[in-house]
């Protein structure tokens, strides 16, 4: 007797929508319920996504099996991050601890410092300024409902990053195993990092991955660059200039990077006040001249890296709005802590693009209009090809090198 071949029912419409709106709940569910997660996963992702291009170039240039070279990247990061525990790591958090502590103490007490100078008389030159004529109470209350709340949101953002020393360091641990993973499983194709494979959108797809990749990999690499050569100048600056907490403020500078508008000014207004109320001053300088002469110095600093070197590592790679990106970091910021504010930028770009294509499906139009030819490379991008370029030879010659010489020798 045959079989009857069983063929599996199609769902209606309504039974589609029904369970459609059900994964959209647990979804929901599931990010709210364990929201805390979602920091490390983007992390993982992103260390893993950084880390794949240079586990390529070691594999190549090495001529070792990917996992091997997976092997050896993640016990040099672990080398690594170990030796930045022992011996910066702890300095770090506690000069970021006490720089918060500081500035928090100073804006409280800003109402007595500003009292001390009514009724003193300021002569520059011809110009005279009596102080009997200003309302200082007035001012300084004016000055501390506009100056606290952004030192506060700052001071929250920072204390996100150096409280819980030991919880970040476990989390940290967390996302380079979990990343290991990632890359060891994904056999050295980038695709392979996140798999999506629906009947009917394959090419819809790469399209989107392809387009995402260009995001992340313009910003990501272009920006932590910049966040470094920001980090370790303004350290060398402020430690020559002698600004206490000079670590701290290096890294906020550095953070101010990726907060368009509001980073620099907050970062401006902490200096001020550090460098006005520290004891030391340098030179032996008035209070006055010393902070405005390391503000004028770190202004000019900043200029060189917005208009010199960040436009030839940033070009134009995402064409996004700094205000919206600016709005963005507050908000991600509240949802993500200190990973919203640095993934602000790209991940504004990858809703704007997601929702253009989503948007024009539902609308019946092509989601891919013609490409009009203003797709490029960005210098970071450019610059990684180099250093890929640079060392693959280096490493093929360095293997090759024998075989040549065996060559030579018996001709």
């Amino acid at each position: 007797m045959d079989q009857e071949t069983a063929s599996s029912p199609r769902w209606s419409s309504t039974t589609k929508l029904l369970f459609g709106l059900v994964i959209v709940g647990i979804t929901a569910f599931l990010l709210s319920r364990f929201s805390n997660l979602i920091p490390p996963l983007l992390m993982i992702f992103i260390l893993a996504y950084l880390l794949h291009p240079l586990t390529a170039i070691v594999s190549r240039g090495l001529k070792i099996s990917w996992k091997a070279s997976v092997n050896l990247i993640f016990v040099l990061i672990l080398l690594i991050l170990i030796g930045l525990l022992t011996l910066g790591g702890v300095g770090l958090v506690g000069q970021i601890q006490s720089l918060v502590s500081s500035v928090q103490q100073i804006v409280t007490d800003l109402p007595t410092y500003i009292q001390t100078y009514s009724g003193r008389v300021f002569e520059l030159g011809p110009f005279k300024l009596d102080m009997n004529t200003v309302d200082l109470n007035e001012i300084s209350q004016q000055l501390i409902s506009y100056v606290q709340p952004l030192l506060g949101q700052t001071g929250n953002l920072l204390s996100a990053v150096a409280g819980g020393a030991a919880q970040t360091i476990g989390w940290l641990f967390f996302i380079l195993l979990v990343s290991y993973f990632v890359m060891a499983e994904s056999s050295g194709l980038q695709g392979d990092l996140i798999k999506v494979n629906l009947p009917g959108y394959s090419e819809d797809f790469r399209r989107l991955g392809n387009e995402l990749s260009r995001i992340w990999n313009a910003f990501l690499r272009g920006q932590i660059l910049i966040f470094t050569l920001a980090f370790v100048v303004y350290t060398i600056l402020f430690s020559l200039l002698g600004v206490k907490y000079a670590i701290g403020l290096a890294f906020m500078a550095g953070l101010a990077k990726f907060l368009p508008y509001i980073g620099p000014f907050i970062t401006s207004a902490t200096i001020a006040l550090v460098t006005y109320f520290q004891p030391f001053k340098l030179f032996d300088l008035p209070p006055l001249f010393y902070t405005v002469g390391v503000l004028v110095i770190t202004s000019a600093i900043d200029s060189v890296i917005d208009n010199l070197i960040t436009p030839r590592i940033m070009a134009r790679t995402l064409k996004v709005h700094p205000a919206a990106v600016l709005v963005t970091a507050l908000i991600f910021a509240n949802l993500l802590g200190i990973i919203g504010v640095v993934v602000a930028a790209p991940l504004l770009a990858t809703v704007t693009l997601l929702g253009r294509y989503i948007t024009r499906k539902m609308f019946d139009l092509e989601p891919w209009p013609p490409d009009k030819g203003d797709h490029y490379n960005d210098a970071a991008t450019d610059w990684l090809a180099r250093i890929k370029n640079f060392f693959t030879t280096r490493f093929t010659k360095h293997i090759e090198s024998p075989k040549e010489k065996n060559d030579e020798q018996q001709s």
